[in-house]
This record gives C-alpha cells, sequence and structure tokens, in this order.
C-alpha cells in the first residue's frame, strides 16, 4: 500500500512536471523566435533549418523548482541547486554567447565539484579483493565520471530527440529496476515529467533544441543520481551505465577514434555513430533506434545486473557489444571523406 501510494504520488508530480515543462516550452519557442535565440545550420550540424534553443530552461525549471520547494530534506537538493544551477546559468550564456571550450570546462569542473561536494558517494568495487577505498580515489572517480556526462550530453545532443528520450530512458528504467528510496523517487519521477513536456516538441521534426543549458543539467543529474543511487544501495552503478550504454559509448568510443587518428578531437564534428545513422536514417528513425535497443537489451540486462550484481560486468560488456558493432560498421569517430579532421 505505501509503495503504490509512493507511486501515484510519484506520478501525479511527474504529471504535474510535464504540464509546467510543455507550458514553458512554448514560452521559450516565442520568445527564442522573437530574440532570434536561433540554431543556425552549418557544415557541422544535423539539421537544416534555423531552430529555436535554450529548450533546456523547460526542463531546468521545474526540477530546480521542486528542489528549491522540497531544500533540506536531502543533500541531492542542494547538489541539484547547486551544481544544476551553475550548469543552467553557464548553458544559458553559451547558448547567447557561444563560449569557448577554454571558459565551459573550468565552470563544469567547478559545477561538479559543488554538486559532488554535498554527497557521500561510493564507487562500487572492481576487484573484490579490495577492501579499502582512499578518499582521494573516490572523490577523482566521482568527479569525473559527473564531468564527463555532463560533457558527453553535450556531444550527444546532436538531433531531434536523443538526448530528451534518453532521460526519460533512464528516469524510467530506475524506477523499474531499482529500489530508489522516497525522496529519490520523487526526482526521478519529476526529471520524467519534465522532460516529457519538452519531448513533445523536441521529437522529429524538432520545433526547439534543449541548447546547453539543457544538456549540461541533464549530464550532471544523470551522473550525480547513478553515483547516489550506488551509494545507498538503491541501484548499482553498472545498471545505471548499462541503462546509458548507447549513450556514453557512442561519444566515448567516438572520441578515441578521434584521438587515435590524429584528428582535432575538440573540434566541432558529425561523426558520433548516432550522426552517421542519421544521416543515413534520418532523425527519427534513429532516435526510435535507440530507444528500441535500450528497451529491449539494455534495460533487460540493467534488470539482470540489479538481480545478480556479482556479474555486473559482464552484462555490461553484453550490453555494449551491439553498440561497439555497429560504431565499427559505421565507421564512428572517422572523417567523414572530403571533410577536414
Amino acid at each position: 500500500m505505501v509503495a503504490n501510494a509512493s507511486m501515484i504520488e510519484g506520478a501525479v508530480e511527474a504529471a504535474v512536471a510535464m504540464a509546467v515543462a510543455a507550458c514553458l516550452t512554448r514560452i521559450v519557442i516565442a520568445v527564442a523566435v522573437r530574440g532570434s535565440v536561433l540554431a543556425i545550420p552549418n557544415q557541422r550540424s544535423s539539421h537544416t533549418v534555423p531552430t529555436p534553443t535554450m529548450g533546456g530552461i523547460a526542463i531546468a525549471l521545474p526540477v530546480l523548482a521542486w528542489c528549491a520547494y522540497r531544500i533540506g530534506q536531502d543533500p541531492l537538493c542542494w547538489a541539484v541547486l547547486g551544481g544544476g544551477g551553475i550548469l543552467a546559468v553557464l548553458g544559458i550564456v553559451d547558448d547567447l554567447r557561444d563560449l569557448s571550450a577554454r571558459v565551459r570546462l573550468p565552470v563544469q569542473a567547478i559545477a561538479a565539484a559543488v554538486a559532488l561536494g554535498t554527497l557521500p558517494i561510493a564507487i562500487p568495487l572492481v576487484v573484490p579483493s579490495i577492501s579499502i577505498h582512499p578518499a582521494w580515489l573516490v572523490a577523482s572517480l566521482s568527479f569525473l565520471i559527473v564531468l564527463w556526462m555532463v560533457n558527453l550530453y553535450n556531444f550527444m545532443d546532436g538531433i531531434d530527440g536523443i538526448a530528451t528520450t534518453q532521460c526519460v530512458i533512464y528516469c524510467a528504467g530506475v524506477l523499474l529496476v531499482g529500489r530508489p528510496a522516497a525522496f529519490t523517487s520523487e526526482l526521478l519521477w519529476v526529471l520524467l515529467g519534465s522532460a516529457l513536456g519538452f519531448l513533445w516538441f523536441n521529437r522529429y521534426p524538432a520545433r526547439i533544441f534543449m541548447g546547453d543549458v539543457g544538456s549540461g543539467l541533464l549530464g550532471l543529474l544523470v551522473g550525480i543520481l547513478s553515483l547516489t543511487l550506488d551509494a545507498r544501495h538503491q541501484m548499482p552503478l553498472i545498471a545505471s551505465l548499462i541503462l546509458l550504454a548507447g549513450f556514453w559509448f557512442d561519444a566515448t568510443y567516438t572520441l578515441c577514434v578521434r584521438i587515435g587518428t590524429g584528428q582535432k578531437f575538440a573540434s566541432a564534428h558529425r561523426s558520433h555513430l548516432y550522426q552517421k545513422c542519421a544521416q543515413r536514417f534520418g532523425h527519427g528513425r534513429t532516435t526510435s533506434m535507440f530507444v528500441a535497443f535500450a528497451v529491449v537489451w539494455l534495460l533487460p540486462l540493467s534488470w539482470l545486473s540489479v538481480a545478480f550484481p556479482q556479474n555486473g560486468l559482464g552484462w555490461l560488456a553484453i550490453a555494449v557489444i551491439p553498440v561497439f558493432v555497429a560504431s565499427v560498421r559505421m565507421g564512428a569517430g572517422r572523417a567523414e571523406q572530403g571533410s577536414p579532421a
């Protein structure tokens, strides 16, 4: 009965967040069009028409407002408001001014440090015989995970709906296969509802993009939620990594290939697996393929990693096999013929 009541309460909060996010998205579209805050197509873009951006504000505001309302009830509130607030402001400025990586990266690092500074995070054992975790190693690994999540969400937010659907998949997946406590569960419901409200306008053909204000915040939220769920024994970190395998493996594999082949890996490009697929199959089909892969392949494996955690690394390896094969076959990370490296 208690579980059912908690689920109903979460669903109501998700519905409210979805309605608020949808209304905010309409407002942002109107303001962005009037103020010419548009993503202009270029040779590195996957879209062909100028499109309003900064839509991530519609996701950020409901989540930040909910955390502000619940302040003091859980350290996650401070993590989201502190780190998430910094990234949201950075994203707005970046969407308006197009900041360089030299400016973005230090601020992202500060945001990750602020968020993690409020949370008791623990990295799970990879080698069972090791029983002592040096504090500096735990903090360093946690910091790198969150910082990479923030950046890979930015890298992977390149076609209609893909970053938003990955957020929806993550939230729904944790609620289905994990054992999140009441507060964490409610936060996941609010994030899920906000993402769904925005997705209605961000799905193919997208009427608005989330921009850096959305991608940075989502990356931070997914990162700190994954670490917190693991630290609180509510869901293993590997289970979260499996749910997001299509996302982080594409970004990581592509980056490694670009570095290994001597390309300017920090510059904009269109060589991610999802971008290669979009060029061949279109935005809508590509996003649908990533969603289907997550539901049919990753979600059951994530459940297995929760049910049989002793085999977690094996489930993770199995999870990334299809993405690895697709990345090799599609030439992810390799420069397009005739385009600069």
